[in-house]
Protein backbone atom coordinates (compact mmCIF):
# COMPACT_ATOMS: atom_id res chain seq x y z
CA UNK A 1 0.00 0.00 0.00
CA UNK A 2 1.02 3.45 -0.69
CA UNK A 3 0.89 6.90 1.35
CA UNK A 4 -1.39 9.13 0.15
CA UNK A 5 -0.10 12.12 2.85
CA UNK A 6 2.83 11.58 4.89
CA UNK A 7 0.58 12.09 7.71
CA UNK A 8 -2.97 12.09 9.26
CA UNK A 9 -2.38 13.49 12.82
CA UNK A 10 -3.13 17.46 12.10
CA UNK A 11 -6.50 15.97 10.28
CA UNK A 12 -7.73 14.13 13.16
CA UNK A 13 -5.91 16.15 15.94
CA UNK A 14 -5.45 19.55 14.80
CA UNK A 15 -3.37 22.27 15.86
CA UNK A 16 -4.08 21.10 19.87
CA UNK A 17 -2.70 17.63 19.41
CA UNK A 18 0.78 19.60 18.38
CA UNK A 19 0.86 21.89 21.01
CA UNK A 20 0.37 19.40 23.81
CA UNK A 21 3.19 17.26 22.85
CA UNK A 22 5.46 20.20 21.63
CA UNK A 23 5.36 22.25 24.53
CA UNK A 24 8.80 22.33 26.78
CA UNK A 25 7.61 23.63 29.89
CA UNK A 26 6.57 21.32 32.47
CA UNK A 27 3.96 20.67 35.36
CA UNK A 28 6.29 20.56 37.98
CA UNK A 29 4.87 22.31 40.73
CA UNK A 30 1.64 23.52 39.21
CA UNK A 31 -0.04 20.90 39.42
CA UNK A 32 -4.27 21.94 40.25
CA UNK A 33 -2.99 25.85 39.42
CA UNK A 34 -5.59 28.29 38.19
CA UNK A 35 -5.75 28.76 34.34
CA UNK A 36 -3.79 30.93 32.76
CA UNK A 37 -3.84 32.19 28.72
CA UNK A 38 -0.24 33.14 28.85
CA UNK A 39 1.14 29.23 29.64
CA UNK A 40 1.56 27.63 27.02
CA UNK A 41 0.46 24.29 28.17
CA UNK A 42 -1.81 23.94 31.14
CA UNK A 43 -1.96 22.14 34.60
CA UNK A 44 -5.24 22.51 35.68
CA UNK A 45 -8.01 20.00 36.70
CA UNK A 46 -9.59 20.63 32.77
CA UNK A 47 -6.99 20.84 31.13
CA UNK A 48 -7.36 17.17 29.59
CA UNK A 49 -11.16 17.85 29.04
CA UNK A 50 -9.51 20.88 26.33
CA UNK A 51 -6.60 19.32 25.48
CA UNK A 52 -3.77 21.76 26.57
CA UNK A 53 -2.46 20.11 29.47
CA UNK A 54 1.52 19.89 29.55
CA UNK A 55 3.26 16.84 28.54
CA UNK A 56 3.97 15.70 32.21
CA UNK A 57 0.72 16.50 33.45
CA UNK A 58 -0.26 12.31 34.18
CA UNK A 59 2.44 11.19 35.37
CA UNK A 60 2.78 14.42 38.54
CA UNK A 61 -0.37 15.08 38.60
CA UNK A 62 -2.68 12.25 37.11
CA UNK A 63 -4.70 10.31 39.94
CA UNK A 64 -2.27 7.14 39.11
CA UNK A 65 -4.16 4.00 40.77
CA UNK A 66 -1.60 1.93 38.62
CA UNK A 67 -1.07 4.09 35.57
CA UNK A 68 1.71 6.01 35.02
CA UNK A 69 4.15 7.81 37.71
CA UNK A 70 7.33 9.45 37.31
CA UNK A 71 8.74 6.76 39.67
CA UNK A 72 7.87 3.93 37.22
CA UNK A 73 6.96 5.52 34.01
CA UNK A 74 6.67 3.59 30.58
CA UNK A 75 9.78 4.50 28.12
CA UNK A 76 8.89 4.99 24.50
CA UNK A 77 11.46 2.71 24.05
CA UNK A 78 9.52 -0.07 26.01
CA UNK A 79 6.47 0.97 24.08
CA UNK A 80 7.96 -0.10 20.76
CA UNK A 81 9.88 -2.91 21.92
CA UNK A 82 6.19 -4.27 23.04
CA UNK A 83 4.41 -3.02 20.43
CA UNK A 84 6.88 -5.28 18.10
CA UNK A 85 6.26 -7.87 20.57
CA UNK A 86 2.18 -7.84 20.19
CA UNK A 87 2.70 -7.37 16.10
CA UNK A 88 4.74 -10.45 15.78
CA UNK A 89 2.64 -12.21 17.68
CA UNK A 90 -0.91 -11.63 15.69
CA UNK A 91 -1.10 -15.03 14.24
CA UNK A 92 -4.99 -14.32 13.91
CA UNK A 93 -4.28 -11.35 11.47
CA UNK A 94 -5.55 -11.28 7.79
CA UNK A 95 -2.59 -12.61 5.05
CA UNK A 96 -2.42 -11.02 2.32
CA UNK A 97 -4.47 -13.17 0.53
CA UNK A 98 -7.62 -12.86 2.91
CA UNK A 99 -8.71 -9.43 2.17
CA UNK A 100 -8.82 -7.28 -1.34
CA UNK A 101 -9.32 -3.86 -1.15
CA UNK A 102 -10.57 -1.19 -3.76
CA UNK A 103 -9.22 2.35 -2.11
CA UNK A 104 -10.23 4.32 -5.55
CA UNK A 105 -9.58 7.56 -4.76
CA UNK A 106 -7.34 9.31 -2.68
CA UNK A 107 -8.11 13.41 -1.37
CA UNK A 108 -6.39 15.27 -0.15
CA UNK A 109 -6.85 16.52 3.85
CA UNK A 110 -8.72 20.20 2.59
CA UNK A 111 -11.44 17.97 0.59
CA UNK A 112 -11.86 15.13 3.53
CA UNK A 113 -15.22 17.72 4.75
CA UNK A 114 -16.77 17.78 1.15
CA UNK A 115 -19.36 14.65 1.93
CA UNK A 116 -18.40 13.81 -1.95
CA UNK A 117 -18.48 10.06 -2.75
CA UNK A 118 -15.59 9.76 -5.07
CA UNK A 119 -15.44 5.95 -5.33
CA UNK A 120 -18.49 4.17 -6.98
CA UNK A 121 -17.21 0.70 -6.01
CA UNK A 122 -16.93 -0.71 -2.01
CA UNK A 123 -13.92 -0.69 -0.61
CA UNK A 124 -13.47 -4.28 -0.14
CA UNK A 125 -13.75 -6.44 -2.94
CA UNK A 126 -13.25 -9.23 -1.14
CA UNK A 127 -12.92 -10.75 2.60
CA UNK A 128 -11.91 -14.44 3.44
CA UNK A 129 -14.74 -14.71 5.84
CA UNK A 130 -12.98 -17.58 7.22
CA UNK A 131 -11.16 -15.24 9.79
CA UNK A 132 -14.76 -14.02 11.12
CA UNK A 133 -15.41 -17.74 12.41
CA UNK A 134 -11.97 -18.05 14.85
CA UNK A 135 -12.99 -17.72 17.80
CA UNK A 136 -11.77 -14.14 19.05
CA UNK A 137 -13.48 -12.34 15.69
CA UNK A 138 -16.63 -14.20 16.87
CA UNK A 139 -17.18 -12.86 20.55
CA UNK A 140 -16.14 -9.56 18.95
CA UNK A 141 -18.78 -9.66 16.31
CA UNK A 142 -20.86 -10.59 18.89
CA UNK A 143 -20.72 -7.61 20.87
CA UNK A 144 -21.63 -4.81 17.80
CA UNK A 145 -25.40 -5.18 17.86
CA UNK A 146 -25.34 -4.91 21.55
CA UNK A 147 -25.33 -0.95 21.13
CA UNK A 148 -27.71 1.88 20.12
CA UNK A 149 -25.51 3.93 18.16
CA UNK A 150 -27.40 7.47 19.15
CA UNK A 151 -26.35 8.86 21.58
CA UNK A 152 -29.04 10.02 24.22
CA UNK A 153 -30.13 6.53 24.52
CA UNK A 154 -29.10 4.93 27.57
CA UNK A 155 -27.52 1.63 27.15
CA UNK A 156 -29.10 -1.36 29.58
CA UNK A 157 -27.54 -4.61 28.43
CA UNK A 158 -28.86 -8.37 29.21
CA UNK A 159 -27.77 -11.21 31.32
CA UNK A 160 -26.75 -12.44 27.80
CA UNK A 161 -24.94 -9.27 26.32
CA UNK A 162 -22.94 -8.82 29.65
CA UNK A 163 -22.05 -12.58 29.00
CA UNK A 164 -20.65 -11.47 25.97
CA UNK A 165 -18.71 -9.11 26.76
CA UNK A 166 -16.69 -11.76 29.11
CA UNK A 167 -16.91 -14.31 26.39
CA UNK A 168 -14.52 -11.49 24.58
CA UNK A 169 -12.54 -10.85 27.15
CA UNK A 170 -11.79 -14.96 28.18
CA UNK A 171 -10.86 -15.63 24.24
CA UNK A 172 -8.69 -12.70 23.72
CA UNK A 173 -6.62 -13.23 26.50
CA UNK A 174 -6.08 -16.72 25.25
CA UNK A 175 -3.63 -15.53 22.44
CA UNK A 176 -0.33 -14.66 22.26
CA UNK A 177 -1.01 -11.06 21.82
CA UNK A 178 -3.10 -10.48 25.19
CA UNK A 179 -0.80 -12.88 27.16
CA UNK A 180 2.02 -10.45 25.58
CA UNK A 181 0.38 -7.19 27.17
CA UNK A 182 -0.19 -8.60 29.97
CA UNK A 183 3.38 -9.97 30.61
CA UNK A 184 4.87 -6.36 29.95
CA UNK A 185 2.31 -4.27 32.30
CA UNK A 186 3.00 -7.07 35.19
CA UNK A 187 6.52 -6.77 34.73
CA UNK A 188 5.73 -2.81 35.13
CA UNK A 189 4.22 -3.66 38.28
CA UNK A 190 0.66 -2.61 36.88
CA UNK A 191 -1.32 -5.46 37.70
CA UNK A 192 -0.92 -8.00 39.84
CA UNK A 193 -2.65 -10.50 38.58
CA UNK A 194 -4.13 -11.46 35.14
CA UNK A 195 -7.60 -11.41 36.68
CA UNK A 196 -7.14 -7.55 37.71
CA UNK A 197 -5.78 -6.85 34.34
CA UNK A 198 -9.30 -8.23 32.82
CA UNK A 199 -11.77 -6.72 35.57
CA UNK A 200 -9.69 -3.21 35.04
CA UNK A 201 -10.47 -4.20 30.98
CA UNK A 202 -13.87 -4.59 31.09
CA UNK A 203 -14.29 -1.65 33.23
CA UNK A 204 -12.41 0.61 31.32
CA UNK A 205 -13.60 -0.53 27.95
CA UNK A 206 -17.44 -1.76 28.95
CA UNK A 207 -18.60 0.74 31.91
CA UNK A 208 -20.86 2.78 30.67
CA UNK A 209 -20.66 6.88 31.13
CA UNK A 210 -23.06 9.94 29.08
CA UNK A 211 -21.70 11.54 26.07
CA UNK A 212 -25.05 13.72 26.89
CA UNK A 213 -28.39 14.20 28.66
CA UNK A 214 -28.53 10.62 28.75
CA UNK A 215 -27.20 8.50 31.60
CA UNK A 216 -25.13 5.20 30.57
CA UNK A 217 -25.45 5.68 26.86
CA UNK A 218 -21.92 4.84 25.83
CA UNK A 219 -18.84 3.35 26.92
CA UNK A 220 -15.04 3.06 25.18
CA UNK A 221 -16.23 0.10 23.28
CA UNK A 222 -19.03 1.24 21.77
CA UNK A 223 -17.43 4.48 20.38
CA UNK A 224 -14.13 3.40 18.94
CA UNK A 225 -15.30 -0.03 17.44
CA UNK A 226 -19.31 0.17 17.24
CA UNK A 227 -19.79 3.51 16.21
CA UNK A 228 -22.35 6.31 17.54
CA UNK A 229 -23.77 9.55 15.96
CA UNK A 230 -24.03 12.36 17.76
CA UNK A 231 -25.40 16.01 16.73
CA UNK A 232 -26.20 14.39 13.15
CA UNK A 233 -22.22 12.99 12.23
CA UNK A 234 -20.47 9.50 12.82
CA UNK A 235 -18.39 9.60 15.80
CA UNK A 236 -16.09 6.97 16.93
CA UNK A 237 -16.35 3.85 14.37
CA UNK A 238 -12.15 2.87 13.99
CA UNK A 239 -12.77 -0.56 12.67
CA UNK A 240 -12.42 -2.49 9.88
CA UNK A 241 -14.74 -5.58 10.76
CA UNK A 242 -17.53 -3.11 11.83
CA UNK A 243 -16.74 -1.54 8.51
CA UNK A 244 -16.44 -4.54 6.26
CA UNK A 245 -20.08 -6.00 8.17
CA UNK A 246 -21.95 -3.27 7.48
CA UNK A 247 -20.57 -1.87 3.78
CA UNK A 248 -22.11 -5.69 3.21
CA UNK A 249 -25.26 -5.27 4.56
CA UNK A 250 -25.49 -2.18 2.21
CA UNK A 251 -25.30 0.59 5.56
CA UNK A 252 -21.93 1.83 4.59
CA UNK A 253 -20.94 3.65 1.64
CA UNK A 254 -17.32 4.30 1.12
CA UNK A 255 -16.53 7.73 -0.16
CA UNK A 256 -12.40 8.10 -0.25
CA UNK A 257 -9.63 7.99 1.37
CA UNK A 258 -6.72 10.39 2.41
CA UNK A 259 -4.03 8.03 3.96
CA UNK A 260 -2.69 4.71 3.07
CA UNK A 261 -0.26 3.62 5.81
CA UNK A 262 2.73 2.03 4.31
CA UNK A 263 2.62 -1.41 5.14
CA UNK A 264 3.19 -3.80 2.67
CA UNK A 265 0.72 -6.47 4.58
CA UNK A 266 -1.71 -6.77 7.27
CA UNK A 267 -2.05 -4.71 9.45
CA UNK A 268 -1.98 -1.89 7.58
CA UNK A 269 -4.24 1.85 8.21
CA UNK A 270 -6.48 3.43 6.29
CA UNK A 271 -7.74 7.17 6.95
CA UNK A 272 -11.17 6.85 4.99
CA UNK A 273 -14.77 8.76 4.85
CA UNK A 274 -17.99 7.40 4.52
CA UNK A 275 -21.45 7.46 4.93
CA UNK A 276 -22.97 5.78 7.33
CA UNK A 277 -26.47 4.83 6.95
CA UNK A 278 -27.11 9.18 6.52
CA UNK A 279 -24.52 9.96 8.83
CA UNK A 280 -20.63 11.51 7.46
CA UNK A 281 -17.52 10.40 8.37
CA UNK A 282 -15.20 13.38 7.23
CA UNK A 283 -12.17 11.30 8.60
CA UNK A 284 -12.26 7.51 9.79
CA UNK A 285 -9.08 6.08 10.51
CA UNK A 286 -8.32 2.18 10.93
CA UNK A 287 -6.05 -0.61 11.04
CA UNK A 288 -7.43 -2.43 8.11
CA UNK A 289 -6.60 -7.00 8.81
CA UNK A 290 -5.72 -6.62 12.50
CA UNK A 291 -6.98 -9.26 14.26
CA UNK A 292 -9.42 -7.83 17.42
CA UNK A 293 -7.14 -8.70 19.88
CA UNK A 294 -4.61 -6.55 18.48
CA UNK A 295 -6.16 -3.56 18.02
CA UNK A 296 -7.95 -4.16 21.59
CA UNK A 297 -3.88 -4.30 23.08
CA UNK A 298 -2.50 -1.85 21.13
CA UNK A 299 -5.40 0.15 22.42
CA UNK A 300 -5.36 -0.55 25.95
CA UNK A 301 -1.55 -0.56 26.08
CA UNK A 302 -1.37 3.42 25.34
CA UNK A 303 -4.18 3.96 27.16
CA UNK A 304 -2.60 2.50 30.12
CA UNK A 305 0.79 4.05 29.31
CA UNK A 306 0.04 7.12 28.01
CA UNK A 307 -3.46 8.44 28.96
CA UNK A 308 -4.98 11.38 27.19
CA UNK A 309 -1.48 11.64 25.11
CA UNK A 310 0.39 10.83 21.69
CA UNK A 311 1.38 7.53 21.89
CA UNK A 312 4.38 6.22 20.08
CA UNK A 313 4.80 2.62 18.93
CA UNK A 314 6.57 0.73 16.57
CA UNK A 315 4.72 -2.01 13.75
CA UNK A 316 7.02 -3.88 11.41
CA UNK A 317 10.08 -1.00 11.72
CA UNK A 318 7.00 1.04 11.16
CA UNK A 319 6.76 3.97 13.78
CA UNK A 320 2.71 4.78 14.46
CA UNK A 321 1.20 6.89 16.82
CA UNK A 322 -2.41 6.53 18.71
CA UNK A 323 -3.77 8.65 20.21
CA UNK A 324 -6.25 8.02 23.24
CA UNK A 325 -9.03 10.20 25.39
CA UNK A 326 -9.73 9.77 29.35
CA UNK A 327 -13.27 10.28 30.33
CA UNK A 328 -12.63 12.59 33.21
CA UNK A 329 -16.53 13.05 33.88
CA UNK A 330 -17.16 10.13 35.24
CA UNK A 331 -14.78 7.39 36.96
CA UNK A 332 -14.71 3.87 38.03
CA UNK A 333 -12.86 1.95 41.43
CA UNK A 334 -10.64 4.31 42.89
CA UNK A 335 -10.67 7.38 40.67
CA UNK A 336 -9.81 5.42 37.59
CA UNK A 337 -11.09 6.87 34.50
CA UNK A 338 -12.96 4.89 31.82
CA UNK A 339 -11.53 5.09 27.94
CA UNK A 340 -13.25 8.02 25.59
CA UNK A 341 -11.70 7.33 22.25
CA UNK A 342 -8.64 6.02 20.83
CA UNK A 343 -7.25 5.86 17.30
CA UNK A 344 -4.29 5.96 14.99
CA UNK A 345 -3.10 9.28 14.34
CA UNK A 346 -0.23 8.97 12.02
CA UNK A 347 2.71 6.90 11.23
CA UNK A 348 6.06 7.13 9.11
CA UNK A 349 7.83 5.33 6.83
Amino acid sequence: MRACVPLIVAVLCGLACADLYSAPTSCQGRCREAFNKHQPCHCNARCQEFGNCCEDFESLCGNHEGFSRSSDAITKEELQSTSEKIYKADINKARKEDIILNSQKCISPSETGDKVDRCPEPLFTYVNEKLLSKPTYAAFINLLNNYQRATGHGEHFSGQQLAEQDTFLKEIMKTAVMKELYSFLHHQNRYSSEQEFIDDLKNMWFGLYSRSSEEGDSSGFEHVFSGEVKKGKVSGFHNWIRFYLQEKEGLVDYYSYNYDGPWDSYPDVLAMQFNWDGYYKEVGAAFIGSSPEFEFALYSLCFIARPGKRCTLSLGGHSLAIQTYTWDKTTYGNGKKYIATAYVVSSTR
